[in-house]
């Protein structure tokens, strides 16, 4: 089988390559010309950003027919097509993946999935099914053990600040307005129900707001053995700092920190911190 998935699902090439996923290109759209976010380092991204202020790029999901090209190119040696991808409420990807595959009716078996979530998150459904693959695992099988991790992943996040979700269009400018009066830091998370997100509360400072996000992780899994992937954009002392609160009030079997793709950071700007979560039973028989 050939797992297909999308650049927010901020994989490292080096798992990429061991399991011989395919990257759907998601792009940046600077006023000079388009990058796809797999060819720009997060650091050129970010001064790039914040070069332009204050306007902001915008960003484009692949096409339908970009998903055919890929699907009909892998079916040359694989009918058998899984492609996961970020939440359907976050982006229009997912669409463009179903359309792509309907144009390959009969040439190949494309099986499409929704993880509802992004980053971390999706990485973790990702791997989870590549990992299961390799194991000789059922379609069937994969999928009933992507619904478990779905369902018991959290993705969270704070911000140094509103500016680049109010510059993006993601929230109203009364509400950035306010925001940056107070100071507020808003934490955030990606919804089970619908896969947008929500916000879960705000603090006044990212300490406290790291905080926060330990005190809701805390709420859901407990004592749990957790894998924690800190998640930052250009700000790893936000990214020490909740590795370190992870440690001493998460049950964290396994953490590691990573960056999140330049195509998340065009609406976060590089002040997000923040981390996926998954109770590591869910997937340590395939580690």
């Amino acid at each position: 089988m050939k797992i297909v998935t999308d650049s927010a699902a901020d994989l490292t090439p080096g798992e990429m390559e061991a399991f011989g996923i395919t990257l759907a290109p998601l792009y940046i759209q600077f006023p000079e010309g388009e990058v796809n976010a797999a060819d720009i380092s997060a650091d050129d991204f970010y001064n790039r950003l914040e070069a332009m202020r204050p306007a902001i790029p915008t960003t484009a999901q692949p096409s339908s027919g970009t998903f055919s090209d890929i699907y009909r190119k892998l079916a040359e040696t694989s009918q058998d097509i899984f492609s996961i991808h970020i939440s359907s409420g976050l982006s229009g990807t997912i669409n463009s993946a179903r359309v792509g595959a309907e144009q390959l009716q009969g040439q190949a078996n494309v099986t499409i999935w929704d993880t509802m979530t992004l980053s971390g998150g999706e990485r973790f459904q990702v791997l989870a099914a590549a990992m299961a693959d390799k194991a000789g695992w059922s379609m069937e099988k994969i999928q009933q053990r992507l619904t478990e991790i779905r369902a018991n992943t959290e993705v969270i996040y704070t911000l140094e600040t509103l500016e680049y979700l109010a510059r993006g269009g993601r929230i109203g400018r009364v509400q950035a307005l306010m925001g940056s009066l107070l100071k507020l830091k808003p934490v955030i998370n990606v919804s089970h129900e619908d896969g947008k997100y929500s916000t879960v509360t705000k603090a006044r400072t990212i300490p406290a707001g790291l905080q926060a996000i330990a005190d809701n992780l805390v709420g859901i899994y407990a004592n749990t053995p957790v894998w924690v992937n800190v998640l930052h954009g250009r700000f790893q002392q936000g990214a020490d700092m909740f590795s370190e609160i992870a440690r001493k009030r998460l049950n964290t079997a396994r953490l590691e920190v990573n960056r999140i793709s330049p195509v998340l950071g065009v609406h976060t700007g590089p002040g997000i911190v923040g981390a996926a979560i998954l109770p590591i039973h869910l997937i340590e028989d395939l580690l």
